[in-house]
């Protein structure tokens, strides 16, 4: 399943929740247009789908392999996507050597 498919079963199976449909709509139309989408949109789209039991209902329903099918191409393209944040901490300007205004001295 390609992530125009999986929108699109978003899309169908999400019917009773407008906010999710919604969502899975604009991705869909997106998509079809052939435009890029971002992952951002994806990301929203898993949140509310979760947070509304979508995806504990899509679980419920379809066979591992089929809900695997369905939530797989979402998540890879968030994956694929969204930029990764550094947990190291951030250096300030005066520390670090690359950007002092003065070097530090050899001891």
């Amino acid at each position: 399943m390609d992530l125009k498919d999986a929108t699109l079963m978003f899309l169908s199976e999400s019917a009773a929740h407008p906010a999710v449909s919604s969502i899975a709509q604009n991705a869909y139309d997106r998509l079809v247009e052939g435009e890029e989408i971002d992952y951002r949109v994806l990301s929203d789209l898993i949140d509310e789908a979760s947070g509304k039991g979508v995806l504990r209902e899509l679980n419920r329903k379809y066979s591992p392999e089929a809900f695997n099918a369905m939530i797989g191409p979402i998540l890879q393209e968030i994956g694929r996507r969204k930029p990764i944040r550094s947990q190291r901490p951030p250096v300030a300007p005066e520390d670090d050597p690359l950007t002092a205004s003065v070097w530090p001295s050899a001891q």
